[in-house]
């Protein structure tokens, strides 16, 4: 499905794509479509105010495969700030992606230092949200 249409069926939908790479965006996406997958963070430096990035509760936005055609619609249901040091094991579980806190909170050390830099107190857009519609199901 071309993304334009998917934007006039989803409208205000904000695009995104999920991880800093091919290989981890398929990864993520294959979370979320597996059910796995119910929440995300990124920093909080990323989102400057009034950003139309930031996620609301309520919109739809789109997840788009690495190479830009839509993947998912999903929806959010829950946004908070929260300092990285702060992350309980219930919401880093929710990410899909590790199976510990202490997992979790390796592997986005690292992507946090790949992606602007870290620090333990560093803020986050924690988000969680349900899948609406997977775009590859072909309906």
């Amino acid at each position: 499905m071309a993304l334009n249409d998917v934007l006039t069926r989803y409208p205000g939908a904000q695009t995104f794509k999920f991880g800093d790479s091919a290989e981890l965006s398929a990864e993520l996406l294959a979370l979320v479509r597996s059910g796995r997958k119910t929440a995300t963070c990124g920093a909080r430096r990323d989102y400057p105010d009034g950003s139309p990035d930031m996620p609301v509760v309520g919109r739809q936005d789109i997840a788009l495969e690495w190479d830009g055609r839509p993947a998912l619609v999903i929806e959010t249901v829950e946004v908070s700030i929260c300092r990285y040091c702060d992350v309980t094991e219930d919401f880093a579980l929710a990410e899909g992606e590790n199976e510990t806190l202490e997992g979790w909170r390796r592997d986005h050390q690292r992507y946090f230092e790949r992606n602007g830099g870290f620090e333990p107190e560093m803020e986050l857009v924690c988000e969680r949200f349900r899948l609406v519609e997977d775009l590859a199901v072909e309906g």
